[in-house]
Order: C-alpha cells, then sequence, then structure tokens
C-alpha cells in the first residue's frame, strides 16, 4: 500500500491540472451566436445546476474532453474499467434481475420468492422488517406493531427454512439487505445450506453488512461502531476461506442517496467506506488480492439521468485506480467494481402514483448504461406500502423490456466519448476526490462519522432539496407541479394475524428446542465475543443450529459493547 502522506491530494491536484484549461470553442460559440440569439428570441436562460451542484452548461465539445481520454476511457473489460468491467457486458451476459421481496411472514414470502422466480427473476433478494433490522425478536415489546409491516420477519433459523422451503440455494444468488445483524443472518443462511447439504463454497449471494452507511444514514445500529467493524472483519476473513462465492459485504451508497445525499455525496461516501473495510482487511492480516474481489458495492440511480450514468462510470475508475496506486492490488479481479443498483425510492410518489412507472423506467436505463451487473426496479405503489404482486410484475417487465426489445444491451458503453457524460464523469471523480481529501485531513471515515461530519453534509443538501420543492424551483410532476384530485389505488396490506404466526412459531421453537444445548452455544458465543482474536461466525453457526433466537444472540453483544448515540448536528 501505498504509505504517501496525502494519497489523496496529490490525485486531486493532478485532476485539478487536467481540468484548467480555456474552452476557446465554447466561448467563442457563446459570444458569436447563443449570446445574440438569447437577446433577439428573449429567452431567459437561467443557471443550470444538478444534484451535486455541478454548474452545466449549453453544450460541450472535444475540448472538453481530457488530454488523455483514451487512456482514461480504456476499452471495456480494461483497465481503469471505465466503460465496464466485462469485455462483453450484457451482450455476453444481463445484468441480473433481482426484486426486492420480503413482507409479513416466512410464508408470504416464500410465495413472493416463487412468484417472481416464475415470472422470469434470475436474481433473490430479501427485505427484513424492523425488528429484525434491529436485531429484535417478534416478541419483543419493541415490536409490536412492525411485525412483517416493512420485510419478512426472522426470529430463528426456523424462519429462515420456510422462506427458502423448495428453493436450492446451491442454484440461486441471494441477496439480504441487512446490516446491523447482518452476522447472525448470515449464520443463519449458511447454517440452512449445511442442513440442505449444499457446501459452503457453492453459496453464492450478498449480504448488505455495511454498518458505516448506517451510523452514516439508515441509522440502524445496534453496538458501537467498533463491535460491529469487529463482526465485519470476522466474516471478511470466514468467507473468504469458506465461502469463496459469497460476497461478504455490500458497500450501500443507496441508503445515502435515500437520506438526501446528492450524487457527488453518494459516490464519495460510499467509496471512502469502501477504502476503510480494504483497510481493516489488511490490518486483519489479508492479502488485498485475496479478499478485494469478494467487495461489492449497491448504488442508487436516481431521476437526472446523465449525472446517474456519470456517477457509476466515475466509480468502477476511481475504484480501479485507487486499488491499484494507493494499495497495490496486483490482480485484475481486484480492481473490478461490480455493483447492484436500484432505482430511487426518494423519487417515486404517492400523488398520480402511475407516473412512477415512468420514473423507475428513466432510473433503470440509466443504471444499464452506467454498466450495473444487477437491477432491482421499484414498484409503482412502494411510496403507499410494500409492493402488491401486479405492482412487482410490472417492475419486473420493466428490466425485461429494456433488456430484450430497447436495444441497450446490444453496445457496450453507448455514451462513452460523449462530450457532455465524459466532461461530468470527470467532474464527478474529482468532486469525490475532494471529499476523500476532506475526510482524510479529518482523520479518516470513522472520525468524519463520529463528529457528525458526514450527517450534516447530507442533511445539508436534503434541507435545499426541499426548499426547491417548496418554491417549485425543482418540479416532482403531481406533486408540485399539473396537479390533480387522488383517487385511491389497491396496495398491500400486512394483517395482524403475520404477527400472530410469527409469535406462535417462536413459541413453538422455544417449547421444543434443546435448551441445554442453546445455553451450551450461547455460553460459548459469549466467550468469543470478549475475545478479541476470536472469529464469531463459528460459533453463530452453532447457536442458530441449537436454535438460539436473533435477540438472543445480539443481546449478549448489548451487554459486552453496550450502544451507541450519534452526536448532535448543529
Amino acid at each position: 500500500m501505498d504509505q504517501s502522506e496525502n494519497y489523496w491530494s496529490q490525485r486531486l491536484e493532478s485532476m485539478r491540472l487536467r481540468r484548467d484549461k480555456i474552452n476557446s470553442r465554447y466561448n467563442s460559440w457563446k459570444k458569436d451566436t447563443l449570446n445574440p440569439w438569447n437577446k433577439s428570441s428573449r429567452n431567459i436562460t437561467e443557471e443550470r445546476r444538478n444534484s451535486s451542484d455541478i454548474i452545466l452548461r449549453e453544450v460541450y465539445t472535444e475540448e472538453d474532453l481530457s488530454n488523455n481520454i483514451d487512456q482514461e476511457l480504456g476499452m471495456p473489460g480494461t483497465y481503469p474499467f471505465t466503460r465496464g468491467i466485462y469485455p462483453n457486458m450484457y451482450r455476453g451476459k444481463l445484468w441480473t434481475m433481482r426484486m426486492f421481496s420480503g413482507f409479513g411472514t416466512p410464508e408470504d414470502t416464500n410465495r413472493r420468492l416463487k412468484y417472481l422466480i416464475s415470472h422470469g427473476e434470475t436474481g433473490l433478494s430479501i427485505a427484513f422488517d424492523m425488528p429484525t433490522l434491529y436485531g429484535l425478536d417478534c416478541d419483543s415489546k419493541r415490536s409490536d406493531g412492525e411485525v412483517g409491516k416493512c420485510g419478512v420477519s426472522v426470529s430463528s433459523l426456523k424462519d429462515m427454512e420456510v422462506i427458502f422451503r423448495g428453493i436450492d440455494l446451491g442454484k440461486v444468488s441471494t441477496s439480504m439487505t441487512i446490516n446491523a445483524p447482518a452476522i447472525v443472518l448470515t449464520a443463519m443462511y449458511f447454517a440452512l445450506a449445511q442442513k440442505k447439504h449444499v457446501p459452503l463454497e457453492n453459496v453464492a449471494g450478498t449480504v448488505q453488512a455495511d454498518i458505516l452507511k448506517e451510523y452514516i444514514a439508515q441509522k440502524e445500529w445496534i453496538y458501537p461502531p467498533e463491535a460491529h467493524l469487529r463482526m465485519i472483519r470476522d466474516m471478511m476473513t470466514f468467507c473468504t476461506k469458506n465461502a469463496p462465492k459469497y460476497n461478504y459485504i455490500s458497500i450501500s451508497g443507496y441508503h445515502i442517496r435515500e437520506a438526501g445525499s446528492s450524487a457527488v455525496q453518494e459516490l464519495a461516501f460510499t467509496l471512502a467506506d469502501g477504502f476503510y473495510y480494504i483497510d481493516m482487511g489488511i490490518e486483519a492480516g489479508l492479502d488485498v488480492d485475496r479478499f478485494a474481489p469478494r467487495l461489492s458495492f449497491f448504488f442508487n440511480s436516481s431521476i437526472n439521468f446523465f449525472e446517474e450514468i456519470a456517477k457509476m462510470r466515475a466509480a468502477r475508475r476511481i475504484w480501479a485506480t485507487v486499488l491499484k496506486e494507493k494499495y497495490g492490488a496486483k490482480k485484475e479481479r481486484s480492481l473490478l467494481m461490480r455493483f447492484h443498483t436500484q432505482t430511487s425510492g426518494y423519487t417515486l410518489t404517492w400523488q398520480q402514483p402511475m407516473n412512477n412507472i415512468v420514473r423507475t423506467t428513466i432510473e433503470a436505463m440509466a443504471a444499464v448504461l452506467g454498466g450495473t451487473q444487477s437491477l432491482h426496479t421499484n414498484s409503482y405503489d412502494e411510496a403507499w406500502a410494500l409492493p402488491s404482486d401486479n405492482a412487482v410484475k410490472v417492475a419486473l417487465r420493466t428490466q425485461q423490456i429494456i433488456a430484450e426489445e430497447s436495444g441497450l444491451a446490444d453496445v457496450i458503453d453507448p455514451l462513452g466519448g460523449s462530450y457532455y457524460v465524459e466532461w461530468l464523469t470527470d467532474q464527478m471523480e474529482e468532486k469525490a476526490f475532494e471529499y476523500f481529501d476532506r475526510i482524510e485531513r479529518m482523520g479518516g471515515i470513522l472520525n468524519a462519522i463520529k463528529s457528525g461530519y458526514l450527517q450534516k453534509e447530507i442533511a445539508a443538501t436534503s434541507y435545499k432539496r426541499q426548499i426547491r420543492l417548496e418554491k417549485g424551483e425543482e418540479v416532482m410532476v403531481g406533486a408540485n407541479k399539473y396537479v390533480e384530485d387522488e383517487h385511491p389505488i389497491s396496495i398491500l396490506r400486512i394483517s395482524r394475524k403475520a404477527q400472530d404466526m410469527q409469535l406462535k412459531r417462536l413459541r413453538d421453537i422455544k417449547r421444543t428446542r434443546d435448551t441445554a444445548k442453546v445455553t451450551r452455544s450461547l455460553d460459548r458465543l459469549r466467550k468469543a465475543m470478549e475475545d478479541p482474536d476470536e472469529n464469531l461466525l463459528p460459533f453463530m453457526i452453532d447457536a442458530v443450529k441449537a436454535y438460539a433466537t436473533l435477540e438472543e444472540i445480539t443481546n449478549i453483544g448489548r451487554e459486552i459493547y453496550g450502544g451507541w448515540k450519534e452526536p448532535v448536528i448543529v
């Protein structure tokens, strides 16, 4: 790894030198052609900015391209992977189509998964309810009224067994969107695979596990940062050695964006988290070329079409460049940024919800043109509730139409070389490095989180956008412009019966399990948690196999590590 005092400052300076050149052709055109036209036609040429506050000119020319454009672009499947990480991209294999599933009881979710598989879904994606996200069982007082509401309820391995009933874990790739108790849910998934006689080396999938973005944006943690990071380290080392097809962390910008960040902030804060996890793996004694290929990313695709495409292209280039230059990665797979994309939730409106189909289509197209490896399209009714069967099918069909009818998958990086796209990609990259440099000067990403700096940056951006919406300076069709009377739509409603069913299942498990075996497994886990050098995942697997519950396991950590409160942001 490059030990130079400030790698980020050096890279940033080279970018600024590259940028600082006179665009004589544009200036001449503006003086001789555009300004006289605007004056005679009385057009109002207000300044345009994107979500990242980048000022956009009317037009871009060849002079806006870098002098090293061929080197910075490369070819698909070659360093620095600006044009895509695989030589043939979608001409060889389409992106994985994942629809966010998970609601109510495990039986409900099992039916939804099989429904989506029958309609052509190529990867499973599981959402969990709020109690599960916080490491609570369904019978906790804090869980009352929330069981199954925003995802599927999981309290023990028995719930996982029902979710995947009739599904071959050796033939599917499963993504689980869970963070604070990610190590416990991973243990359940591995234990289930072993019960189904699927070797861990054949288990494919991803667990989100990105705790840093929880402190930055989503706010669902259990312990102080250091305790959660230790658990990620343990997952990293265990999976590197035992589950080579399993991505033990999906470094997530999605929730950073949903919290109100700009595209640049999503890009910069997500990659800063990623670089921290690289540092952590190296400090754990792992070779960067052994564990870096298993890191994956998760981005938001929002409504500003070209900004999103540029963000994803810049992300690939930054990751490859930094892994090679700063961390000394030698293998090509270490340099490849593989990422999942989900269309934006915060752009969806409860008003005129059918408009959301159009928004999702635009955002999905941006993700495909940005080179995503898998894609989730939101459903038109998600501003109201979890998606209904019909809405989720429309969302899946949206991807299939893009893949099979639009021609977007026929050519690799069809916007590569566009004056505007390449200029905007450079801008995104430079502004991300400005944030990297600032975070480094603050003492790193943990200090930036604990001081509240990143949270404050996002809050300020979100507030500015809300003011623009309220003033009508930014348009949301059907919400603050072209408004009309609303007609109710049919939505998915989670019955109280879901909670009752889950409570009964949990009572049955506790009544019939081997209590002594549970106690022994939890005692061993407690001793492992008290030893900072012990890997927790094998002990977690033993505990969940004994049907120790999610909360019984997380409560041990609560006793040992305590909790955490974020700083007051002023």
